[in-house]
């Protein structure tokens, strides 16, 4: 057995160092690929550092039994697939090989000079390294252009985020493959061009720097800064914490020390972190629930101080050319857990955001105050910062909805977005048709934001609420150019609309729940044209059987009933790429929903057990699509708009809300059915 990807087989991969991260690496890699039966080998020198690494995972999977992540079978899978050994010919056959050593560079030279003589001559060889360009790194390797840097975080098997440093001599394949297959096992890649300390670990340690600085001044205590740094830039934790829990003081010792000559001078070492080391001490912090007072003067002193920092700092790596601003604000959330810095930005207004960088910089020399902060703040510009990312493949857009915290949840300005990006397609005359899909493997778009709805006050903002999502898909629906839609997970609500409003649809094969219309679990009905379109796709009796009864169904359903067009055994996108050239170049036929009134429309439908649900919705839902059915497409729509609107009204709506909101999505709202 093997893992296949964009034409790459996987049986083994191996991960140099049992340390700190490695036995956490290896741990992910046992999770997602033993189930395709690929082995895992972890190699360490030393014997007490692999007992201490194999303790470490079999630790972490047993709490996932406990906690119900993974089964019994699952934990003997995922164990049985992993081998930590002192013997370096076990790496033989190992098609990946991630070096997850100390970070040292000699150090990492003569691992790989070992491991170059044991794989084959395509193997992909990779360091998790925090700092060192892989320039610095495979100095020595006689094939640099299969080697990068692949930079974890931590935790490694849950940080979401992994970031892909091409060296100057790292062939596109690879970074292209790397970005793609750690996409295709649950990671999120950022791909990041080579500098010492890359994008995110600057943005960590600098906001460390700023913090220890502070605590230096005299400005606040250690305990201080940590409780309003949750606040002033939205970390879960704050940055002496942080540093305590990942043991990060001799390297972030060292890394400041390196930015001072390859960033800027403003890095460097303090002395308070120069202390802790020698004494191997942790930093004094709040301790779980503890409350820590913090007078209003110096919270206010504290918070602009660390803004200016967070915002300079990453305002700085953009100016770099380091990465894609996109890109670099989704990892700040993800890989640091901190408010989304381009976003935050935004929502402060980067005027404001460039007046707390000059006043940093004025009280701390050498730190910059970024071109690209001056351009946006000085007439209050806000960033682009997209959700819809597009790639152009032979003469087709892919447009990849990218919101993995939300699982591609849509809100109205993804809503929008994604007109604005089908209609720039539709206007590139180098494009011939589109491809829709999600990002990573669990989800195409699991719904759309609930928390709008809690803010609906009456019947004329339901409408409106309503309309505003329907008009992005109409724009959608109505580009001249064919879009298909790859659905790569589940499709819930918003999500399954949206796809409605495209060409064709095509999913992936054995998708035990792929498309669901869950409204009416919330008291409300489909309000961005689904109570129209999928009884125009997949007949009015069994659309309204979903519609009323929130059933989800498999791949295998919707391509039975008529939803989607086929399914795909193997990799999605690709065929969809195929798919929409062919139907633009006249090769395969272009699916058209019917946009005129529909024929022998039932006056009722049949009882259905619509179990705990609204009865007073589920007369509304029913009278969307009995009404709508017997109207032409864009009439129908509308008239779901206004229905959604007189659901609105309901009792029912607050209470499926309210308790969607407080509860879960599992929980049943009682219905009063009024």
């Amino acid at each position: 057995m093997s893992f296949h990807h964009r034409g790459r087989s996987l049986t083994k991969v191996a991960v140099i160092g049992s340390g700190q991260i490695g036995p956490d690496i290896a741990l992910f890699f046992t999770k997602v690929l033993s189930p395709f039966g690929v082995q895992t080998v972890v190699v360490d020198v030393s014997e007490d550092a692999l007992a201490r690494g194999k303790a470490k995972l079999e630790k972490k999977v047993g709490k996932g039994v406990e906690t119900g992540a993974f089964s019994p079978e699952q934990q003997t899978q995922m164990v049985g697939h992993v081998t930590f050994t002192s013997d370096y010919d076990q790496i033989q056959g190992a098609e990946l090989v991630i070096e997850a050593a100390t970070e040292d560079k000699g150090l990492k030279q003569k691992i790989f000079g070992q491991v170059e003589g044991l794989v084959a001559d395509d193997a992909i060889l990779a360091s998790n390294s925090s700092h060192l360009e892989p320039e610095a790194i495979f100095e020595q390797a006689k094939h640099k252009n299969r080697s990068a840097v692949v930079h974890y975080f931590f935790p490694a098997e849950r940080n979401m985020v992994v970031e892909v440093v091409e060296g100057k001599d790292t062939d596109s394949s690879v970074s292209d493959w790397l970005m793609s297959f750690y996409e295709a096992i649950g990671k999120v890649p950022l791909r990041v061009q080579s500098r010492y300390g890359y994008a995110l670990d600057p943005v960590f340690e600098g906001m460390f720097h700023a913090s220890a600085l502070l605590a230096e001044a005299g400005i606040g205590t250690t305990k201080q800064i940590d409780m309003v740094a949750r606040d002033a830039v939205g970390v879960t934790i704050g940055f002496f914490t942080a540093m305590n829990l990942t043991g990060g003081n001799p390297i972030t010792a060292v890394g400041l020390d390196n930015y001072t000559s390859k960033i800027n001078t403003w890095y460097r070492t303090p002395q308070s972190l120069k202390d802790k080391v020698a004494a191997g001490e942790h930093w004094d912090v709040p301790k779980r629930g503890e409350e820590v007072d913090v007078p209003d003067d110096l919270r206010e002193t504290i918070t602009r101080k660390l803004r200016g920092a967070y915002f300079g700092i990453c305002c700085e790596i953009i100016d770099a050319g380091l990465i894609d601003l996109s890109d670099f604000n989704l990892g700040t959330e993800l890989a640091l857990d901190a408010a989304p810095a381009f976003q935050f930005m935004n929502e402060l207004g980067t005027a404001e955001a460039l007046k707390l960088v000059q006043e940093y910089a004025a009280d701390n020399p050498g730190f910059p105050v970024a071109k690209c902060l001056q351009e946006k703040g000085a007439d209050n510009t806000p960033w682009e910062i997209r959700n819809v990312l597009r790639n152009n493949t032979d003469g087709v857009a892919v447009l990849t909805i990218r919101r993995p915290k939300v699982l591609n949840a849509l809100d109205q300005s993804v809503f929008h977005e994604l007109a604005t990006r089908c209609q720039e397609a539709d206007a590139d005359g180098s494009v011939k048709a589109i491809v829709l899909t999600g990002f990573g493997k669990k989800a195409f778009v699991s719904g759309a934001d609930v928390n709008f709805l809690a803010k609906i006050e009456n019947e004329d903002q339901g409408v409106a609420t309503s309309r505003e999502s329907q008009g992005a898909l109409n724009k959608i629906e109505d580009v001249k150019k064919p879009i298909v839609c790859a659905l790569n997970g589940l499709a819930f609500g918003g999500g399954i609309e949206l796809a409605m409003s495209c060409t064709t649809r095509i999913a992936l094969a054995g998708l035990k729940v792929l498309a669901a219309q869950p409204e009416v679990n919330l008291g409300i009905i489909p309000g961005a044209g689904g109570t129209q379109r999928l009884p125009r796709l997949v007949g009015i009796e069994k659309a309204a059987e979903l519609l009323r009864t929130a059933r989800p169904i498999s791949s295998e359903d919707a391509l039975a009933i008529g939803l989607i067009q086929e399914t795909v055994e193997g990799e999605l996108v690709p065929r969809a790429i195929e798919l929409a050239a062919a139907i633009a170049d006249g090769k395969a036929e272009r699916p058209a929903i019917r946009r005129e009134p529909m024929e022998n429309v039932p006056e009722v439908f049949a009882d259905v057990d619509i179990k705990h649900r609204s009865k007073r919705v589920d007369e509304i839902l029913c009278e969307a699509i009995l009404g709508g059915a017997k109207m032409s497409l864009r009439d129908a729509i509308d008239f779901e708009a206004q229905c959604f609107g007189k659901v609105c009204t309901t009792k029912d709506m607050r209470i499926g809300v309210d308790t969607f909101l407080t509860k879960g999505p599992r929980a049943k709202a009682e219905f009063v059915h009024a």
